[in-house]
């Protein structure tokens, strides 16, 4: 399941909110990707704005590394932040269902946590 929010906004607004937000509420960002820039300067362009701006939660992170490595595989949460239709759109596999993969019900409440937190960054960061 994805997690989506539409936004009026440019994504490069929505990109430096998406980060001050994330920051705010606790989580680092781990890494910012230009894809357009990107994939622009080897010669394969998109025709649209895309950027991927990985956050994360230490806390969080720590728990559930603490007893699966296996999850850092996916890790951190990433949000993509792109054109469509004359919108902005931030979009994310909700951390929940990334879970599931990993047969590790026990950590369903630091997913939950970790998702609602991320669902309120990016709708946050759309106004």
């Amino acid at each position: 399941m994805l997690i989506n929010v539409e936004s009026a906004k440019s994504v490069e607004e929505v990109r430096q909110k998406l980060e001050e937000t994330a920051k705010a509420k606790g989580f680092g960002v781990m890494s910012t990707h230009e894809v357009t820039k990107i994939l622009e300067s080897k010669g394969q362009p998109i025709n649209y704005s895309c950027v991927i701006v990985e956050i994360c939660q230490p806390r969080a992170a720590s728990q559930v590394l603490s007893r699966n490595p296996y999850i850092s595989t996916a890790m951190p949460c990433r949000v993509a932040i792109f054109e469509q239709g004359g919108k902005t759109i931030l979009s994310t596999i909700a951390p929940t269902e990334m879970l599931n993969m990993f047969n590790e019900q026990e950590l369903e409440g630091i997913a939950q946590e970790v998702e609602k937190l991320v669902r309120e960054i990016m709708e946050e960061s759309a106004k």
